[in-house]
């Protein structure tokens, strides 16, 4: 059994740096911008807090370590209700991540900004093009990139094609990973089960191992990858429950 790694965020350099947040196109009214300034701070707040009560383990953290050896760059994909989480534990590390130009992905866009990252504006339902080709450069710079795979507004659990569209245009590497905080509040009315880990529990983040795509993969070779993608994350998910459900041998490398 492989031994989880502790407190993975201590054991390299933070960036101190974040990518610019860019100006969203779409425009909104006053009372909408009021709201946006507080929701973005609260949820600064409650994120911080949070996340620095989370007790962590790591399973799969040599997996991420080999990814990036790459060189070419990251691009992380994850279930959308996992972005609480998710953005503590990766945080200042320079990565840009795709939100969309509505309500909330607007005050979604300036919490993770507050915290080192950066936001392309577009998703599956407005602006996808622009906002793939921004993360393009911002990989080809140096940035890595993410993805919440089935945002933003879902069907829950079924990943969409955004991160096999960028490994290809750029070499990067697809990392899946997954957060299973033991105790946490859900959302049962939103559409993805949003959760927010209770202060001061464990969670446990499982990262696979890296999923490459050929520059010159066809259509069918694309469509496999992305099945690639999603079996990966919903075999994180089944280790995420082994996790919960307290397996004596649970076996960090399963995948």
């Amino acid at each position: 059994m492989n031994e989880p790694h502790l407190n993975p965020t201590l054991t390299f350099q933070e960036s101190e740096s974040a990518p610019q947040l860019q100006e969203n196109p779409r425009q909104f009214t006053r009372w909408q911008r009021a709201q946006i300034f507080v929701a973005a701070w609260l949820g600064y707040f409650l994120t911080w807090v949070i996340g620095r009560s989370l007790r962590w383990e790591v399973f799969g953290w040599e997996n991420w370590e080999s990814a990036k050896k790459g060189g070419k760059g990251l691009v992380y994909t994850f279930w959308h209700r996992e972005i609480c989480a998710a953005t503590w534990f990766w945080r200042k590390r320079e990565i840009v991540v795709m939100t969309s130009q509505n309500f909330d992905g607007e005050y979604i866009a300036r919490i993770i900004s507050k915290h080192g990252y950066g936001a392309a504006r577009g998703s599956s339902s407005r602006g996808a093009r622009r906002a793939l080709v921004e993360m393009i450069q911002n990989l080809r710079q140096g940035l890595d990139a993410a993805f919440t795979i089935d945002g933003p507004r879902g069907p829950r659990f079924v990943a969409k094609p955004g991160s096999v569209i960028l490994a290809k245009a750029t070499g990067a590497a697809i990392v899946c990973f997954h957060i299973a905080p033991r105790h946490a509040y859900v959302f049962q009315k939103s559409w993805d089960l949003f959760q927010i880990p209770f202060p001061f529990t464990r969670a446990a983040i499982f990262i696979a191992p890296p999923i490459f795509v050929a520059a010159d993969a066809d259509e069918t070779e694309q469509a496999q990858k992305l099945q690639e993608v999603q079996s990966t994350l919903e075999g994180l998910q089944q280790q995420g429950k082994a996790w919960l459900g307290g397996a004596k041998k649970f076996v960090a490398a399963a995948l």
